[in-house]
């Protein structure tokens, strides 16, 4: 507990809970921006009448 900074093992665990309720607070509110973000940006499909490719581009093919 020394090399912490704490004076006793209580002031510890009461540190530790704090800051993982912060960092669950900070990694939701990311979250939400991220989410916020890719649906403003997420692409739209518009395909062409003509377009006969089925999207599948850069999946990889399975191998027997």
């Amino acid at each position: 507990m020394a090399r912490m900074g704490h004076d006793s093992p209580d002031a510890a665990l009461i540190y530790q809970h704090a800051t993982a309720e912060a960092d669950r607070a900070i990694a939701e509110a990311v979250n939400k921006a991220v989410k916020k973000v890719q649906r403003k940006t997420a692409p739209t499909k518009k395909r062409r009448p003509d377009d006969d490719d089925d999207g599948s581009a850069g999946v990889p093919a399975r191998v027997r």
